[in-house]
């Protein structure tokens, strides 16, 4: 019995009819071979995970280093060195927005550690809990955080939630600042950021739980790419303040390099209250972070919150070696540099292409939307040059997209609320004649009959 056909057997995983019928066996920076011995090049690393390019030997071999000395002994029960050290470079890293030598500097500092994304965001929201004595939570609609009831209980996509039910109450969904698919009517040049003046409702509404916390992704990732316009997260920290709401910035998926920037959020001039983390921060292996102040992580008292694997010491070793060669290598500076030329080259090839709603994006961090018919004159432009009343969504030619890729040897992935996205999350590391294959091969199978 083959692999795949073991897969079918025994293996529970709702995705099986979805993902590409092809073994992985091998990968080395940006490509992947299968079993069959055919490289591809890696457009979503893993679901945006291997920034620092698969199988990276600096990585490796820390790891490596260290299952030699000690693979597990509970790092809330026993310190380590790998933990340690780790906690101390995110202190490092982690946004502020203080000043330099501020008597009182405003850091992100205190990291709590998990295997998962969704394991993080659930430490963020029972932290919150504590530190605010509130209980509500506020999300985007399109947003995803997680797949445990928790997490889900605060993701925006009902393709996720499908079946999951009931969730937690005292949950409500802000509209995102989706401005292709406006979900207020409005035009991006004249709205005055509307889907962020709405938060002062969504807070007043929720009064009688109190809201402890706004969860964002600044970039959303499952939900389609969606980038906020200038100025929406500075508009809602305002009104977040005002309310003593805490701002839980989602870094999952946009942190380490991802968008051009270490950390997303930096682009936008705005310090959240926590920070999550996942994914890229130790290129595959399974590891998370929760950073926030010492004084939010002061309400957390012994025997609140722990992950028996959490802070593994030899995924806190790969991460301690991805974190330094992500600054050594600048890749944020090179996903950004990269990113603008892919965006770039997509929306001159693609600009008359009638399926093609539009290309959006920060740093490697690309999605592509496909539509049953275009908006007239300006497919490809911007968000600010288009309207609300965008075509209907195609998640049949979406799905046929992807699988013309793959046989053409690039892997890319997908996304949106309506599953009519392209996402394009290499490994950082790609180069630029593997930059130029992904464009290449999107241009040629969205313009082939």
């Amino acid at each position: 019995m083959n692999t795949l056909d073991k897969f079918k057997k025994y293996m529970i995983t709702e995705f099986l009819s979805e993902v590409a019928p092809i073994v992985a066996d091998h990968a080395e920076g940006a490509t992947l071979t299968d079993a069959a011995g055919k490289t591809y090049v890696d457009a979503f690393a893993g679901i945006s995970v291997c920034n620092a390019g698969h199988n990276n030997p600096e990585v490796v071999a820390a790891a490596r280093a260290q299952l030699g000395k000690l693979v597990h002994c509970g790092t809330y029960l026993l310190p380590h060195a790998p933990a340690a050290d780790l906690a101390e470079l995110l202190a490092e890293i982690t946004p502020t927005t203080s000043q330099p030598g501020a008597a009182v500097p405003h850091r992100l500092s205190k990291s709590f550690f998990g295997n998962s994304g969704a394991e993080a965001n659930e430490a963020a929201m029972r932290l919150a809990k504590q530190f605010t004595g509130k209980h509500g939570f506020i999300a985007l609609d399109g947003a995803f955080h997680g797949r445990t009831l928790a997490t889900l209980s605060i993701s925006g996509l009902p393709s996720r939630k499908r079946g999951g039910g009931p969730y937690m109450p005292d949950v409500s969904f802000l509209p995102a600042p989706y401005c292709y698919r406006c979900a207020l009517g409005l035009k991006p040049e004249s709205c005055n950021l509307a889907c962020a003046a709405a938060l002062e409702e969504k807070i007043n509404f929720a009064k009688h739980s109190g809201v402890a916390a706004l969860f964002v992704e600044p970039v959303q990732g499952e939900g389609g790419i969606i980038v906020p316009p200038k100025g929406w997260f500075a508009a809602i920290k305002k009104i977040l303040d005002l309310h003593g709401v805490l701002l839980v910035a989602d870094e999952v998926q946009t942190g380490f390099g991802r968008t051009g920037h270490m950390f997303a959020i930096e682009a936008e001039g705005v310090e959240p209250d926590i920070i999550t983390l996942g994914k890229g921060i130790a290129d595959g292996f399974p590891l998370s972070a929760m950073v926030t102040r010492p004084d939010i992580a002061a309400a957390f008292h012994p025997g609140d919150h722990l992950s028996t694997f959490g802070g593994n010491p030899v995924c806190c070793a790969a991460a301690l070696a991805t974190i330094h060669f992500y600054q050594r290598e600048n890749l944020p500076a090179q996903a950004a540099r990269k990113g603008a030329w892919l965006i770039g080259e997509l929306r001159r090839r693609l600009e008359n292409n009638p399926r093609v709603g539009e290309v959006r994006g920060r740093g490697l961090m690309i999605g592509v939307e496909l539509v049953e018919r275009a908006v007239p004159g300006a497919p490809c432009a911007p968000p600010s040059a288009l309207n609300h009343a965008a075509p209907a969504p195609d998640a049949a030619f979406a799905k046929k997209i992807v699988k013309d890729c793959r046989e053409r040897g690039v892997l890319i992935g997908l996304g949106g609320r309506d599953g009519n996205v392209l996402r394009i999350q290499p490994p950082l590391v790609i180069n630029d004649a593997q930059l130029a294959q992904v464009a290449d091969t999107l241009a040629a199978v969205l313009t082939t009959p």
